[in-house]
């Protein structure tokens, strides 16, 4: 068998059956197996829009989403959504080829050449993986999968030599990597349990590493009777409407507040990071039961008086096997109520907007958002959101134009559901090609960009700090008229009184729609 096709058979073995990418020069091996195998391909424009979209589809399914690249530059471009990919523990899988095994210590100006793509690649992946032969390329495949789907989920690159896929030779088993869930030990869970039978005011911290255990983060709320607060990836694995529910947004000094009054906050996969927590850590010394996969995360941050580390779904099964009945009453309407007054606060200016988007929105739609002030200071803490993976934002490396890809990718893995992309007018240029990709797939994606002119946040930021403002404001395009170009429908609009009939509209159209919103500052 021939290398290109050993790799998409190990693929297609670990049930890929969609991969995100641009074909080119070196790749051209792998391409030609993708149909035989079932690999469904989309194009993107541009090799971080395949990255993002592979990484949409990864946080919506569970699956590994795939990124299929040639090298360099191709390599490189796609880096930079590795890089949010292993902020956000998101299995990610970059294939890509690599330089042949007899490339010269310094070169040769091969096309596309890089001085080491794989140790570029390793800075900001889990693991770069090169087999050196076809025998071993099913191997290969079965690490990067091992890796991408045991403990704690993170994004892998695989390099194959330009030589090695072109080698005709005799392959090695088809390996399928069995990874079963980490289970606790049970002096740990036993521990959580006195620790959590004897609080009388207790208080739940979830993030994405709770999206697997939402049954569960429910039951345990429930039996405890304690409030539940997340993290932006952790938003809506209690739907936010349950009466136990506080939203996301675990920065506000509220929530501070609530985990200063708690006898035991219980944190269930969040690394607590000082992206999440905008203002300085939770108050959490003395009283913190932390539930995580990542043995060394558990202990990052914040020290934990128990330490669980295992499957979040399965250690909240071990507790509630043991947690009895609580008779404990939390004044949570109180705590909401607070919680929302600072939060409205802070988002003042995009209220209105959020509202609107909330009234088209049906309960299992999907939002990518953008690292854009409507996103963090509107969205997180004000559309409701009632699943796991319901909000989508790119947190800790807090990249821009990620949401468009990563819409597209949640909508081709999930066609029958509701999907939207918010993003604002600085980031959506990032990535603004895929609107081709949307258009040529006929996705019903409203694509809504909110237009406050420019970089709204660093503005700020420079006006705060008393600096000259420059650089920040920028003349933007008519987006609409951009959509329409690329293939999509396109509208303006000056003001939000429009925005929940135009969202509407486009879930039931044929094609995307960009929806042009001006909002000036």
């Amino acid at each position: 068998m021939r290398g290109g096709e050993a790799l998409v058979a190990a693929l297609a073995a670990h049930g890929v059956d969609l991969a995100f990418g641009i074909p080119g020069t070196h790749n051209l091996e792998i391409y030609r197996h993708l149909a035989r195998y079932g690999v469904r391909h989309v194009g993107t424009r541009h090799e971080q829009g395949a990255g993002y979209a592979a990484d949409g589809y990864a946080r919506s399914t569970g699956r590994v989403g795939v990124a299929l690249v040639t090298s360099g530059p191709a390599v490189l471009n796609v880096a930079t959504a590795v890089g949010q990919a292993y902020s956000d523990s998101v299995p990610v899988l970059v294939v890509s080829p690599g330089m042949p095994l007899r490339q010269p210590t310094l070169g040769q100006g091969l096309l596309h050449e890089t001085r080491d793509q794989q140790g570029a690649m390793a800075a900001v992946a889990a693991a770069s993986l090169r087999p050196t032969s076809v025998a071993e390329i099913p191997t290969a495949v079965a690490q990067a999968f091992a890796i991408m789907t045991s403990g704690r989920p993170r994004p892998v690159h695989l390099e194959v030599p330009l030589d090695v896929l072109e080698e005709d030779a005799d392959t090695g088993p088809v390996l399928v990597a069995e990874v079963a869930p980490a289970t606790p030990p049970q002096a740990a869970v036993a521990a959580a349990v006195a620790r959590l039978s004897a609080a009388t005011a207790p208080v739940i911290v979830v993030g994405g590493g709770a999206r697997g255990a939402a049954a569960e983060v429910r039951a345990v709320a429930e039996r405890l009777g304690a409030p539940v607060v997340t993290t932006a990836n952790g938003k809506g694995v209690l739907p936010e409407d349950h009466p136990l529910a506080l939203g996301a947004g675990i920065h506000l000094p509220a929530v501070a507040a609530l985990v200063e009054q708690a006898d035991v906050v219980l944190a269930v996969g969040t690394e607590l990071a000082p992206a999440d927590l905008w203002y300085g850590p939770l108050p959490v010394a003395g009283r913190l039961v932390r539930v995580d996969v990542d043995p060394v995360g558990v202990l990052t941050n914040a020290s934990p008086e128990v330490a669980v580390v295992g499957d979040a779904s399965l250690s909240l099964q071990a507790i509630l096997a043991r947690l009895g009945e609580a008779t404990r009453e939390v004044d949570v309407a109180t705590w909401r109520e607070r919680k929302l007054a600072e939060s409205q606060e802070e988002g003042a200016a995009w209220l209105e907007l959020v509202a609107a988007l909330a009234a088209a929105l049906a309960r299992d739609a999907v939002v990518a958002a953008d690292n854009a002030m409507v996103s963090y200071l509107g969205a997180l803490a004000h559309l409701p959101a009632y699943a796991p993976g319901a909000y989508l934002f790119p947190s800790g490396y807090g990249t821009l134009g990620y949401a468009l890809p990563a819409a597209i990718g949640v909508k081709l893995a999930h066609p029958g559901r509701p999907v939207l992309a918010l993003l604002g007018d600085g980031g959506v240029m990032f990535t603004v090609a895929e609107l081709a990709t949307a258009a040529e797939q006929a996705l019903a994606l409203p694509v809504v960009v909110v237009d406050n002119g420019g970089y709204g946040e660093i503005r700020n930021e420079m006006a705060e700090r008393g600096d000259p403002v420059h650089a920040v404001d920028l003349p933007s395009p008519d987006f609409a008229a951009l959509g329409k170009s690329l293939g999509c429908h396109g509208v303006r609009l000056d003001d939000v009184d429009g925005l929940s009939g135009a969202v509407t509209a486009a879930f039931a159209a044929d094609r995307p729609t960009v929806i042009h919103l001006v909002v000036r500052p």
